[in-house]
């Protein structure tokens, strides 16, 4: 088995590095941003889109209200931002809202916030894919009829780039986000060009009509559809959080280099989503929830053969034109920058399983690094999350962001709560007049934070619970009391075996061991089981075979009695051909008979060298010790014998233990006197 999946490994993940080499891994400010942020500033390519679907409900004169839906999320971006920045400097340790909110509001919250953090980055590779294939799609027909297929295997390969490491993932990812952002920032600029000169931009919808679902709305239920709108806005935050529980990923100073991360992340973002919906609304871009219905060209439904584009499409087109460099390009990147986003995800995930598990709220296996640095098995478990999630929803972006953002504003709200409480306890013992203007400032901030967070998540809560989000609330309830069972168990298990002051029966000597070699024939594994338990010194030494097949059986004792092995055999019968039962009922009635025994159990064993040669031999020695590891007082001892193979494969690994992937050795220049002698030779 090492030999068929060691190479494989290599090749996709690269050679393993060393514990010591941990600090090399961390990253600069401008992998960094690209690393914790891709996926709010990718969420720009789709936010836009959802304010003005819901707003279409209304009709296309619902639209003039996206622009104070803009600034509020604007707002709230900034509030989050400068909320999370008072985060990164009193909590750098990367628990992120799961530290802060255990800290100062309890174990519950915190596992809440836990809970609520772990279904949104799932949800964000989903989303994150799901978007990028419908992008993609409207270049290549393919993905567009084989969505699915298209984002499993997008997710997958997401999955492979992480798994070489931190850093190495970030240098991968860098160049398609900045481009991505560069490509936006010319898009914004070359239209504010052409709008100061007068110049016509029209978007490829401007000419269609929409069809309103609900005519002349007014009152509450214009201001329950502008609330639904905001929420849908909201998506550009998703991610936000990421920065705070990778603050351990940054260089020194690392809480510092997070903050202006942040802050830079919170301008380019805002930016970005205002130049969007002003352009959208320049270009008079028609979007709808249902266009195939609901989008009209001269009177008519354009019907289920159209498919819809995304905004940032559709304004590119105008500004740049058809088929345009421009316009291919952004599109390009646009599409790469969302299956990018994921990787915020890919890089919170498993960083927060690792502090979960660390605190025994998930398997103790998500807390250890991989051969690279990373949290592999965090890395892969959000893998096979998603891709579970992509196949149940069809990769129907749609769909999916209807379960986004309930739980990132769960985690930042009582996050900025817990801040709150955090200040508020600190001031009680601090008592320099600088340091306590500086906390009064940032308990300020932490205030709105908590305010403006709280009226969001339940904006969110009211508006989308019943298109979807209940799935997401479903999930974390389902995170939360998976967490708490596997916390129950470790405690559980913990006080059972912990070691009291006073003396037990478990330190207390045996007061005799009565030792059971298993036999089948004899042969070299059995002669050496016998030779080992001779060693132990037991009380009483045995051998004991199953009647099977009686010409064997017989066969077995003349041997026993010719070799003249001074250890005396015992013959069970099994009338049905049975071989655990009648060992494990003899082992019992042992341990009934003298309960204050130990019974120590002698199985020899051979070791292969081939995978499939596991198949052949060992399987009633498993199914053997699987039944005496439930047996109190038993202790089972498994003798092994190494058969030829298995000493070629230890020849075998230590070829591959020789070998070194392609690439992972570099190779200098040839030095001055090898080339002096190569071309004397030559000549």
């Amino acid at each position: 088995m090492p030999k068929l999946t060691d190479l494989p490994k290599r090749i996709l993940i690269g050679r393993a590095l060393r514990s010591d080499k941990l600090g090399e891994t961390l990253l600069p400010k401008r992998l960094a941003l690209p690393v914790f942020a891709s996926d709010p500033l990718s969420s720009v390519a789709y936010a836009p889109g959802e304010v003005l679907l819901v707003l279409s409900i209304a009709g296309a004169s619902a639209y003039h209200f996206s622009p104070w839906i803009a600034v509020a999320v604007v707002v709230l971006m900034f509030t989050v931002v400068a909320s999370y920045r008072q985060n990164v400097h009193a909590y750098p340790s990367g628990g992120g809202d799961y530290e802060v909110a255990t800290t100062n509001l309890g174990p519950k919250a915190g596992l809440t916030v836990a809970s609520a953090l772990l279904v949104d980055y799932v949800l964000t590779v989903a989303v994150s894919v799901a978007s990028g294939i419908e992008n993609l799609g409207s270049a290549v027909p393919f993905f567009a009829t084989h969505k699915v297929l298209g984002a499993v295997s997008m997710i997958f390969l997401l999955m492979v780039m992480n798994l070489r490491g931190v850093r190495e993932s970030g240098s991968i990812f860098a160049i398609p986000t900045y481009a991505f952002v560069a490509g936006v920032f010319c898009m914004i600029l070359w239209g504010c060009f052409k709008i100061a000169t007068g110049a016509s931009m029209e978007a490829p919808t401007a000419h269609y009509t929409i069809h309103a679902e609900v005519s002349g709305i007014g009152g509450f239920a214009l201001v329950f559809l502008l609330l639904r709108a905001f929420s849908s806005g909201c998506a550009a935050l998703t991610g936000v959080e990421a920065i705070s529980n990778g603050v351990p990923a940054f260089q020194k100073p690392k809480s510092k280099n997070a903050a202006t991360t942040l802050a830079a992340m919170g301008v380019l973002a805002v930016t970005m989503f205002c130049g969007i919906i002003a352009l959208a609304m320049y270009t008079n871009v028609r979007m709808a929830e249902n266009p195939a219905t609901d989008l009209l060209v001269d009177g008519k439904p354009v019907g289920a053969g159209y498919t819809q584009d995304p905004v940032i499409a559709q304004v590119a087109e105008a500004v740049f034109g058809h088929n345009s460099i421009p316009f291919i390009f952004l599109a390009a990147v646009t599409a790469l920058v969302l299956f990018l986003a994921a990787n915020t995800a890919y890089n919170g995930f498993p960083v927060l399983g690792s502090i979960l598990a660390q605190d025994r709220y998930l398997p103790r296996q998500l807390h250890t690094r991989g051969d690279r640095l990373a949290f592999s098995n965090g890395i892969v478990v959000l893998a096979g999350f998603a891709a579970v999630l992509v196949y149940i929803y069809g990769a129907d972006s749609t769909r999916l962001i209807q379960l986004y953002i309930v739980g990132v504003f769960v985690s930042f709200t009582l996050s900025q709560i817990g801040m709150v409480r955090h200040w508020n306890r600190h001031l009680r013992s601090e008592t320099d007049t600088a340091k306590r203007r500086h906390m009064f400032r940032s308990r300020a901030i932490n205030t709105f934070g908590a305010f403006f967070t709280g009226m969001v998540l339940i904006i969110v809560l009211l508006t989308k619970f019943t298109h979807g989000a209940w799935v997401a609330v479903l999930g974390m309830v389902l995170f939360y009391a998976m967490m708490t069972a596997i916390r129950r168990h470790y405690d559980r298990v913990s006080e059972e075996i912990a070691a009291g002051e006073e003396r037990t029966d478990e330190e207390v000597r045996p007061s005799r061991v009565h030792s059971i070699i298993l036999v089948s024939k004899v042969h070299k594994p059995t002669l050496r089981a016998l030779a080992y338990a001779k060693l132990m010194r037991s009380d009483t030494l045995e051998a004991l075979s199953i009647n099977v097949d009686p010409a064997d059986t017989k066969a077995l004792q003349a041997d026993w009695t010719r070799r003249g092995i001074d250890v005396p055999l015992k013959v069970l019968d099994s009338p049905y051909r049975e071989i655990t039962r009648p060992i494990i009922e003899y082992v019992k009635g042992l341990r009934r008979a003298s309960p204050r025994d130990v019974v120590s159990v002698y199985i020899p064993e051979y070791v292969v060298g081939r995978w499939y040669e596991h198949l052949l031999h060992n399987q009633s020695a498993l199914r053997l010790k699987g039944r005496l590891l439930f047996t109190p007082g038993v202790m089972v001892t498994s003798v092994p014998w190494q058969l030829d193979s298995s000493e070629r494969a230890k020849v075998r690994a230590r070829k591959r233990a020789d070998w070194n992937a392609p690439g992972a050795i570099r190779r200098g220049p040839v030095s001055a006197p090898k080339r002096d002698k190569e071309h004397t030779g030559q000549k």
